[in-house]
């Protein structure tokens, strides 16, 4: 039977630049550790339908007096995988403000079988929720990938706290595959990093702190959503502003 995992938590993202993150970890890196992923390439490839029915749908719901459900579909690495390399197999809801993540870990040369043939690579109730949102959007692709490279620390004595520190974040609709390397737009300048909170309750009061004296305030980016509205305006191409890893 293959892992998998369920995660219910509050997600929150603060924009920053390079030096406003140096000035916040300098306060708290004493109370951190890096977690057992580090420092490293994220890469996901998110399925959607023809029409881009999943990703308008997530971003209809941040609108006034919209529905606050919405949901994703992804495959994720780290790094550029082999056929036998482990990866993800995600879905991924988020219903007011809190984000519900079911995966499983399968071998990559399965996932990619799975999106073939839609022969499930487990038998679980986690891949019976993918394999049903996946029969119920009909079907859906791969539709764009999206890479960063990323710092993931948990907290001490905290181990439900994390905190990732994203940066060169880049998308790309073209070589839809994960086997295809890192390369892509820019989707954010190359000296703001983009962190998030995770946690599974509230915020210890250390931090809060901390955010407040750097003047680091929530704000919402979604990193399929910016390069699904790029490519609609005809920015996400291949130059001026693509990048490899």
């Amino acid at each position: 039977m293959a892992d998998t995992y369920i995660f219910r938590r509050v997600e929150k993202k603060y924009s920053m630049t390079l030096a406003q993150k140096d000035a916040f970890m300098e306060d708290i890196q004493h109370l951190l550790e890096p977690d057992k992923y580090g420092r490293s390439t994220v890469c996901s490839l998110y399925l959607d339908t023809p029409d881009h029915i999943l990703i308008r749908n997530s971003i209809d719901a941040k609108g006034f007096d919209k529905p606050a459900y919405r949901e994703k579909l992804r495959i994720r690495s780290y790094g550029t995988p082999k056929p036998d390399s482990k990866v993800f197999m995600e879905i991924k809801k988020k219903y007011k403000g809190v984000v519900y993540k079911r995966r499983i870990v399968t071998s990559f040369e399965q996932a990619r079988h799975y999106l073939d043939t839609g022969q499930k690579p487990v038998e679980s109730q986690i891949m019976e929720e993918i394999d049903y949102a996946m029969k119920y959007y009909r079907k859906p692709g791969p539709a764009m990938m999206i890479c960063c490279e990323r710092e993931a620390y948990s907290v001490k004595d905290m181990p439900h706290l994390r905190l990732t520190f994203d940066t060169r974040i880049r998308g790309r609709d073209w070589d839809l595959s994960l086997a295809l390397g890192t390369e892509g737009v820019l989707l954010m300048p190359e000296d703001m990093v983009l962190m998030e909170v995770k946690t599974d309750g509230a915020m210890p009061l250390w931090l809060a702190h901390a955010l407040d004296k750097h003047k680091l305030y929530p704000s919402s980016f979604s990193k399929y959503g910016t390069a699904y509205l790029r490519k609609l305006s005809q920015n996400l191409k291949k130059e001026p502003q693509l990048i490899t890893e």
